[in-house]
C-alpha cells in the first residue's frame, strides 16, 4: 500500500494558510492512483468468518451434531470465497488526489470512475467500525451533499493516513474557496475561512452518568424482535416444531404451574413481577444501544466548525462547517420532556446515519442547548418572542376533519344498529362518538401550542403539547418561500408556508393569508439582499 505523503512534503506541498505555494502552482501530487490499506483484505476475511458462523451453526444443530464435518468445510469455503473477493475488490479500488478533484475507480468486470471537485465536498468524516478498528483502520467518507449512496467512501485507510487525507482535502477545498473570493475582489475575511488553528472549545459532552440517565429513557424491546428472528431457526436447533401451538400447550401442561391454583394475590404479584421483568429487559436493551452509540460523545467548536466524536464499537468523527448549517431542530419525547430533557440537531446538506440532520446534543437541558445554538448563529425563543398562532379557521377545519374521521363510522354503525340491532354496535357507536369529541379537544389544545415567529434574522416554528418540538432557520440561508393553499384553505383564507431549506424541510401550516404574504415578503427581501458569493466564507 502507498500511504498519502504528509502535507508539506515534496509530493504534497502545503497549500493551506500561510503557505508560500498557491493551489494553482502546486504540482499534481496525487496523479498516481493509490490503493487503500492492504489490511482491508484482513477485514474482509474476518467479516466473511463472521458471516459463516450462522450457516455452520444451523448445519451442525440441524443434524444433531453429526453435520460438524460438513459445517467446517462449508464455513471454510465461505471464508475463502469472501477473502478472495475482498482481495479483488481491494486491488481494483484506487483513489487519486488531483489538483482540483478526488477520483475513485472501482469494479472488477465493469469499471466505474467518479470524480468530485473539492469545491463540491461538504466535508470529510471518519468512521471506525469494530473490526477495522482492531487493525487501526478508518473509513474516509467524502460528503457531497447528495446523501446516501451518492457520497464517496474509501474503506479502509490507516488512521494517520485518513487524518492526513481529510486535512489535505479540506485545505485544497478551502484554498479554492479563497481563490474564488479573491477573483471577485472580496479578499477580506478569506483568512478566517481557512483558519488552520487546531484550538477546539468543548461545547457539550456526555459522561457515563449522563449516558446511564439517557439509557433509562431509551426503553426498547428490540431484543424480542431479535429473539423472534432467531426463532425461525428453532426447528433445527431444538428438534421440534417451535411454532406448533399443541407442542407449547403440552409443555405448559407438563411443566408449568397451574396459575388458576394460586390465589388472587399471587396472580397479581406474578403480573407485577412480569411487568417489572419486561421493564428491566427493555431498559437494559436501551442502555446497551445508548452506550454503544454515544460513548465518548464530545462536541467541540473548532476553527472549521463543529466537530463531533462518539461511538463505542463504531467510532465516528464528523466536522460540520458553520456556514453549512442550514437550521436547527429541538425535540423531545413524552416522558423525558417531563424531566426537562431535549435533543438538538443541525440541519445540513450532509447526512448523519441516514438522517437529514446531525445530532449534536442527543440528551441535554435547554440551558446546555442554548450556547450550542448561539455558536451556530441561532437564538432560542424567549419571553419577548413575538409568537403568532395559526388561523382559528384552520383550527375549526382541522377539528371538524378529525372528528368526521370517527363520526362517519359512528353514523354508519348507528344505521346498522337500527336495522340489525346487534348489541355490540351500540358500544362501538358510543366509543367512536367519544373519540370524535376527544380529537376535537386535542385539536384545540394543539392549536394553542402551534405557533411561529419571525424576527430580523430567523424564523421559528413550534408545535406539540405532550412532546413539543421546534425548528429554527436563518432567513438568509433560505432558498425560497412558497405559499400553498388547498381548496378549503383558499375558501377559508389561510395557507401553508413552505420554506426552501437545503438538507431539510420547513413548513408552517395554517398561517392566515395576510401573515403568510408578510412572511414571504420579508424573507424574500433578505434573500435578495444577500450576496451568496460571500456566504460560504461567513
Amino acid at each position: 500500500m502507498s500511504d498519502v505523503p504528509e502535507a508539506g512534503s515534496e509530493a504534497f506541498p502545503d497549500v493551506g494558510p500561510g503557505s508560500d505555494v498557491e493551489l494553482a502552482e502546486a504540482p499534481d501530487a496525487g496523479s498516481k492512483p493509490r490503493n487503500t490499506d492492504s489490511k482491508t483484505v484482513l477485514v474482509g476475511m474476518l467479516s466473511s468468518a463472521q458471516n459463516a458462523i450462522l450457516p455452520a451453526a444451523a448445519i451442525t444443530f440441524g443434524t444433531a451434531g453429526t453435520g460438524l464435518l460438513v459445517a467446517i468445510p462449508i464455513a471454510a469455503l465461505i471464508v475463502a470465497v469472501g477473502t478472495f473477493f475482498s482481495y479483488i475488490n481491494w486491488k481494483r479500488l484506487t483513489y487519486t488526489i488531483g489538483e482540483a478533484d478526488i477520483r475513485v475507480e472501482s469494479g472488477v468486470l465493469s469499471r466505474s470512475a467518479r470524480s468530485v471537485p473539492y469545491e463540491r465536498i461538504q466535508d470529510v468524516s471518519l468512521e471506525q467500525k469494530l473490526i477495522p478498528r482492531l487493525f487501526g483502520l478508518v473509513a474516509v467518507k467524502f460528503e457531497t451533499g447528495a446523501g446516501g449512496g451518492e457520497d464517496l467512501s474509501l474503506t479502509y485507510l490507516a488512521e494517520e493516513t485518513g487524518e492526513e487525507l481529510r486535512r489535505l482535502v479540506r485545505e485544497r477545498r478551502d484554498s479554492q474557496d479563497v481563490a474564488a473570493v479573491q477573483s471577485t475582489g472580496a479578499a477580506a475575511g478569506a483568512a478566517a475561512s481557512i483558519d488552520s488553528s487546531d484550538k477546539a472549545e468543548p461545547l457539550f459532552t456526555m459522561g457515563p452518568k449522563r449516558l446511564f440517565t439517557f439509557g433509562l429513557f431509551e426503553f426498547s424491546l428490540a431484543v424480542f424482535a431479535v429473539l423472534a428472528g432467531l426463532a425461525q431457526y428453532a426447528d433445527s436447533f431444538f428438534g421440534f416444531e417451535f411454532w406448533e401451538v399443541d407442542v407449547w400447550r403440552g409443555l405448559m401442561t407438563d411443566y408449568a404451574p397451574d396459575i388458576g391454583a394460586f390465589d388472587r394475590t399471587a396472580q397479581i404479584l406474578g403480573v407485577i413481577l412480569s411487568l417489572i421483568g419486561l421493564f428491566l429487559v427493555g431498559s437494559f436493551t436501551g442502555m446497551v444501544r445508548v452506550f454503544a452509540r454515544e460513548w465518548g460523545f464530545l462536541l467541540e467548536r473548532t476553527a472549521r466548525g463543529f466537530r463531533r466524536r462518539r461511538g463505542l464499537f463504531t467510532k465516528t468523527d464528523v466536522v460540520m462547517p458553520i456556514h453549512r448549517v442550514q437550521g436547527i431542530k429541538i425535540g423531545t419525547r413524552l416522558i423525558r420532556y417531563r424531566f426537562g430533557w431535549h435533543s438538538l440537531s443541525f440541519v445540513s446538506l450532509a447526512q448523519d446515519m441516514g438522517a437529514s440532520s446531525h445530532v449534536v446534543a442527543p440528551f441535554a437541558k435547554l440551558d446546555e442547548i442554548a450556547p450550542i445554538a448561539e455558536a451556530a448563529g441561532f437564538t432560542l425563543p424567549d419571553e419577548e418572542t413575538d409568537w403568532r398562532r395559526a388561523s382559528e379557521k384552520f383550527l375549526f377545519d382541522s377539528a371538524v376533519r378529525d372528528a368526521l374521521f370517527f363520526l362517519v363510522p359512528a353514523m354508519l354503525g348507528g344505521l346498522a344498529a337500527s336495522i340489525y340491532a346487534p348489541e355490540w354496535t351500540y358500544f362501538v357507536v358510543g366509543a367512536l362518538t367519544v373519540l370524535a369529541g376527544v380529537s376535537a379537544m386535542l385539536n384545540v389544545l394543539a392549536w394553542r401550542y402551534q405557533r411561529h415567529a419571525l424576527d430580523a434574522s430567523q424564523i421559528v416554528s413550534a408545535r406539540g403539547v405532550l412532546s413539543p418540538r421546534s425548528q429554527i432557520a436563518t432567513r438568509l440561508k433560505l432558498h425560497s418561500v412558497e405559499i400553498l393553499q388547498g381548496p378549503i384553505a383558499r375558501l377559508r383564507g389561510y395557507a401553508t408556508v413552505h420554506l426552501g431549506q437545503a438538507g431539510g424541510t420547513f413548513a408552517v401550516p395554517g398561517v392566515p393569508l395576510e401573515r403568510a404574504r408578510e412572511v414571504r415578503c420579508k424573507v424574500l427581501k433578505t434573500i435578495v439582499a444577500t450576496d451568496f458569493s460571500q456566504l460560504e466564507t461567513a
